[in-house]
């Protein structure tokens, strides 16, 4: 009886921490980022595709557990952060992604903010490939700093650049529905 137990204790230890582990399309999700001195939790995290393809990973971490984009916006801090799961993904690709979430997230109205997207957009000249990850930590009232393989590239500062950046996943219109679920964990 007693190797019994052994066996069903170590089963369950086995599988309890197979659960907490997060792994998505074959992506290590980890279930805290520190960024600006504070310990954010994984609210969720989803796949990117196109075409069939899976492009990226998208997570979304936040100071508490939230289900819907006003609270990410509210947040004093939130961050988004993409794993490239992809060789397709290149910087022209990224650039013209990227715009077109800005054209979203600002119904068509980015004039207000151009500067700003700019000089983000010059953050995706170098060449993207497969295993890079980028990281924006969104500070409410500062802007964004953006991460490549978690070295700091440049802060956007901009109160509407920050919520226009995240509404480009979580907003009315995001880059893909199922991903904008998957974030908030919905």
């Amino acid at each position: 009886m007693k190797p019994f137990i052994q066996a069903t204790l170590l089963a369950s230890l086995l599988i309890g921490s197979q659960a907490s582990a997060r792994t998505v399309s074959d992506v290590e999700v980890t279930e805290q980022l520190s960024v600006a001195n504070q310990t954010l939790q994984l609210n969720g995290a989803g796949v990117r595709s196109k075409f069939f393809m899976d492009l990226y990973v998208g997570s979304l971490y936040t100071p508490s557990q939230v289900s819907n984009t006003q609270a990410v916006l509210d947040a004093d801090i939130a961050a988004i952060r993409l794993n490239i799961t992809s060789g397709l993904i290149t910087s022209d690709k990224m650039h013209d992604a990227i715009i077109e979430g800005f054209e979203s997230a600002t119904n068509d109205n980015m004039a207000p903010i151009q500067p700003e997207i700019d000089a983000f957009m010059a953050l995706f000249t170098a060449e993207i490939v497969e295993g890079d990850q980028f990281t924006f930590e969104a500070q409410k009232g500062l802007g964004v700093t953006a991460y490549k393989n978690g070295e700091k590239q440049a802060t956007i500062e901009g109160e509407a650049f920050r919520q226009a950046l995240l509404n480009i996943w979580l907003g009315d219109k995001p880059a893909q529905k199922s991903l904008k679920k998957a974030m908030l964990a919905l």
